[in-house]
C-alpha cells in the first residue's frame, strides 16, 4: 500500500505542482517582467525572459507556501552577523567594573531635587535606609504623573510591578540581602521590551494591544539586581522616530522640538528625572540620537554584547541595547548588570567586561580630524572646545579619517531588507495602513518598498560590509579611543554596521539652549576605555549636571 502511494505520488505531484505554478503565472506577465526588472537595473532579453518565466512562477508559488508557515519573533535567521575581524580574539578577563557607593549622602531639602540624583547617591540612601525603595518608586512614578503630560515619554506605568519589586527591595535590604547598587533603583524599559503583564506595543498602533507572555532577558537581569521598573516608555513607531500612536515625544529642554529616536522616551525621561536610568535600543542611532537631543549620555555596546531575547527585532544582524543615563558612571552601573551570555539570543557571547584602570592621558586617542573640521555649527564648535578640554587633561589625539571607497548608499538595504522579513506579516495583511505616519521617510513606507530589495543585493552589500569590517578595525587597533561627532560624516552609519560600541557625551548647548554632543568610539568588547574617558572628560566639565530647567525647579541642581 504504501508503496503504492509513493508511486502514484511520484506521478501526479509534478502535475499539481505545474498546475500550482501555471497558476502564479497567469497572475503576472512576460512583460510585467520585463518592467519589473528596472528596479534592480537590469535588460534581459526576450529569449531570457521566456526562458525565465516558468522559474518565476514556481517562485512566487514558493513564496505563497513560506507565508503559510508561522514563527515566532524570537527565531533568529540562521545566517547569524558576526562582526569579528579575521584573526580576532576574545579580549580575556581583567578588572572588572566596581562602583562605588558614597556614604555622605542627604536628603535634599527640597524633594524634587532628588529626580536628578546619580544612581551612587540613590544607592547611599537606599542602603542607609534614609529612604525606601517604596518611597522612591513612588516619588519617580508621582513625577511621571505630573509631567509626562507635556513630554508624551511614557506609553505604560506598571505601577502595581514597581511596588511588589520595591517593597520586596525593602524587605531584602532589611534582611541584610543587599543585592548591590541597584537594588531598589527605578528604571524604564523602552517599549520594545517584553514585560509579562503588560502591553508591549513597539510603540505602533497596529501592536497597541499587544500583551507578551514573557519577560525579556535584559529586565529579568535588573531584576535580578533589585532595580524596580516603573514605566515602559516610548519607542517611536516600529523603532523610528519620536511619533508613536499616542502622539510626538518632546524634547524637555525644547517642547516645541521632537526628542529624536527611536529610543525617544527613554530620551525625553531621563533627561527631565522622571526615571533615574531607563534602556534603549540602538540599530542606526536610535541611542545616541535621543541621547544627544535630549542631552543625556548614552551608551551603545557593541554588537552582541546584551540579549535582545522578547525584545522587538528591526535588523537581527544590527540591533543593540544599551543604558542610557545622565552621565558615563551611571552607563558603566547599568551596563555591568546587563551585558553577557544568554542562551536565548545565539549573537551574544560571554565576552568580560573590563575596566579601564589607566588614566586618560595614558589611553592611545585619535580624532576624526577631517569631519570635526567640516561641522561649522555651534554642535562642531563645542565638540572642537571638548578637544581643548582633552588636550587639558593630557589627551593627545592623533588625525585619522574614515574610509571612503564604499557603496554607503546601498548599506541601509540591510536594515531595510531583515525589517521587511520581521514585519511581512504586518505589510501582507495591509495593517501598515494603520500607522499613524504614512509619509516618504515613516517607517510603514520602509516596510512596504522592502518587498522590492532583491536578496541578491542584500548579500552583496553584506560582502562589502566584511570589507568595511577588516577596514575600520584595521584602522581602530592602534587605538583605545577614537573621537568623532555624534552626527555629520559616517561615523554613526560605519559603527553601526561594523558592531564597534560608542558613547553619546554631553558637550554644551547651542543658541537656542539645545544640548549637543560629541561620541567616543571603542574597539570591539572594549567599552571600559570609551566609558573611563567620558567619565574623565565629565569630571572636568559639567554638561552632564546641567538639567531641563521646566522640569528641574532649578537648572543649577548638581548631581554629582
Amino acid at each position: 500500500m504504501n508503496n503504492r502511494l509513493s508511486l502514484l505520488a511520484a506521478i501526479f505531484l509534478p502535475f499539481i505542482f505545474l498546475a500550482a505554478c501555471k497558476s502564479q503565472q497567469s497572475s503576472f506577465s512576460k512583460k510585467d517582467v520585463k518592467h519589473g526588472q528596472k528596479l534592480i537595473g537590469l535588460d534581459f532579453k526576450k529569449q531570457a525572459i521566456d526562458t525565465m518565466y516558468r522559474y518565476l512562477g514556481r517562485n512566487k508559488a514558493g513564496y505563497d507556501s513560506l507565508r503559510k508557515y508561522k514563527i515566532s519573533n524570537e527565531t533568529f535567521p540562521a545566517m547569524l552577523f558576526d562582526p569579528h575581524p579575521a584573526g580576532f580574539l576574545m579580549p580575556e578577563k581583567g578588572q572588572g567594573y566596581q562602583a562605588t557607593i558614597p556614604t555622605n549622602i542627604s536628603l535634599p531639602a527640597n524633594r524634587d531635587d532628588l529626580a536628578y540624583f546619580s544612581i551612587p547617591q540613590l544607592a547611599s540612601l537606599i542602603k542607609e535606609r534614609k529612604l525606601t525603595a517604596e518611597e522612591l518608586a513612588k516619588f519617580y512614578i508621582d513625577r511621571i504623573k505630573r509631567y509626562d503630560g507635556q513630554l508624551l515619554s511614557v506609553i505604560t506605568i506598571t505601577e502595581e510591578l514597581a511596588m511588589q519589586q520595591a517593597r520586596q527591595a525593602d524587605r531584602e535590604i532589611a534582611a541584610g540581602n543587599y543585592k548591590g547598587i541597584l537594588h531598589g533603583i527605578p528604571y524604564g524599559v523602552k517599549d520594545l521590551m517584553a514585560v509579562e503583564g503588560y502591553p508591549t506595543t513597539w510603540g505602533a498602533a497596529p501592536y497597541k494591544d499587544q500583551v507578551i507572555d514573557y519577560t525579556a532577558t535584559v529586565v529579568k537581569m535588573l531584576e535580578s539586581r533589585g532595580a524596580v521598573l516603573i514605566a515602559k516608555l516610548v519607542s517611536g513607531s516600529l523603532a523610528r522616530g519620536d511619533v508613536w500612536f499616542g502622539g510626538k515625544t518632546k524634547n524637555p529642554w525644547d517642547l516645541s522640538q521632537g526628542a529624536s529616536g527611536s529610543s525617544a522616551g527613554p530620551g525625553s525621561a531621563t533627561a527631565a528625572g522622571l526615571v533615574p536610568f531607563s534602556l534603549g535600543t540602538e540599530t542606526l542611532g536610535s541611542i545616541t540620537s535621543p541621547s544627544t537631543r535630549n542631552g543625556i549620555t548614552g551608551l551603545r555596546p557593541t554588537y552582541g554584547r546584551v540579549s535582545r531575547h522578547g525584545v522587538m527585532s528591526l535588523s537581527w544582524s544590527m540591533d543593540k541595547i544599551g543604558p542610557m543615563a545622565r552621565s558615563a558612571e551611571d552607563c558603566a552601573i547599568v551596563f555591568e548588570a546587563i551585558y553577557g551570555k544568554d542562551a536565548k539570543d545565539p549573537t551574544t557571547n560571554a565576552a568580560p567586561f573590563n575596566a579601564q584602570t589607566r588614566e586618560a592621558n595614558q589611553l592611545k586617542v585619535a580624532y576624526i580630524k577631517d569631519d570635526i573640521d567640516a561641522d561649522k555649527s555651534e554642535r562642531g564648535d563645542n565638540l572642537r572646545e571638548a578637544l581643548k578640554t582633552f588636550e587639558g587633561m593630557g589627551v593627545e589625539p592623533v588625525a585619522i579619517s574614515l574610509p571612503k571607497d564604499y557603496p554607503y548608499a546601498v548599506f541601509d538595504i540591510i536594515l531595510r531588507a531583515e525589517a521587511g522579513a520581521f514585519f511581512d506579516e504586518l505589510v501582507i495583511s495591509g495593517a501598515t495602513d494603520d500607522m499613524v505616519e504614512q509619509t516618504p521617510g515613516s517607517r510603514a513606507n520602509s516596510l512596504r518598498q522592502a518587498r522590492f530589495i532583491p536578496a541578491v543585493e542584500y548579500l552583496q552589500a553584506n560582502r562589502q560590509r566584511r570589507r568595511l569590517i577588516e577596514e575600520i578595525n584595521s584602522l581602530f587597533k592602534d587605538y583605545d579611543v577614537v573621537i568623532s561627532p555624534t552626527f555629520g560624516g559616517r561615523q554613526l552609519f560605519i559603527t553601526n554596521l561594523t558592531g564597534h560600541p560608542v558613547i553619546s557625551v554631553p558637550t554644551g548647548f547651542d543658541k537656542k539652549g539645545r544640548p549637543t554632543s560629541l561620541t567616543l568610539i571603542g574597539n570591539l568588547y572594549d567599552e571600559g576605555s570609551i566609558l573611563a574617558l567620558a567619565q574623565a572628560f565629565q569630571e572636568q566639565t559639567d554638561f552632564d549636571e546641567q538639567h531641563p530647567p521646566l522640569f528641574s525647579g532649578n537648572s543649577n541642581i548638581k548631581s554629582k
